[in-house]
């Protein structure tokens, strides 16, 4: 493990979680955790793999220790395997949400204050799965009508996320 500007560097393998699960991750020490300082349950870090993938994710406990988990794309991205030995490079996350907030929910939430204040009070976890669901569209209008339709579906559900969500954000647009 070396340590620059906050920094850490280290090589570890490629695992599988089980057979059962379709999870891989790389390990991580409890030494590179307890490097960072974290308290309490957030773990959150920006990965650099092979110095050429960079994502956000978090530090997950497992005997003692901990990983992060590289998903399908990056797997296939970096033509790695179980077994394959991986540079690993991590950094503190610092930003406010993890992933960065698209334009078109800030500018929901900006004109709708009961929206905004049900978003914010829901768990870290679940604002980042929701940024990341609007954030992932390339087209702007899908984005447009994601925000609309978790904001409302927040406001008409008492600031719950229920599993009606998936529904309505099929809905096609024009139904809006």
């Amino acid at each position: 493990m070396k340590t620059v500007k906050g920094v850490i560097s280290f090589e570890a393998a490629l695992e599988k979680l089980s057979d059962e699960f379709g999870y891989h991750y790389v390990g991580v020490s409890r030494q590179v955790n307890d490097a960072f300082g974290f308290t309490g349950n957030s773990r959150r870090v920006v990965a650099t793999l092979n110095g050429t993938v960079t994502y956000q994710c978090a530090l997950m406990p497992k005997d003692g220790d901990f990983f992060i988990l590289v998903n399908k794309k990056n797997r296939d991205r970096l033509g790695i395997v179980v077994g394959d030995r991986v540079n690993v490079e991590l950094v503190r996350d610092e930003s406010k949400y993890g992933p960065p907030m698209p334009e078109e929910l800030r500018e929901v939430l900006d004109q709708d204050p009961e929206g905004d204040r049900l978003f914010h009070a829901l768990t870290a976890g679940k604002q980042r799965t929701l940024l990341y669901y609007i954030g992932k569209w390339k087209d702007v209008d899908r984005r447009i009508h994601y925000a609309l339709t978790i904001v409302e579906h927040l406001k008409r559900n008492n600031g719950k996320l229920l599993k009606e969500l998936s529904d309505e954000l099929k809905r096609p647009m024009s139904d809006f």
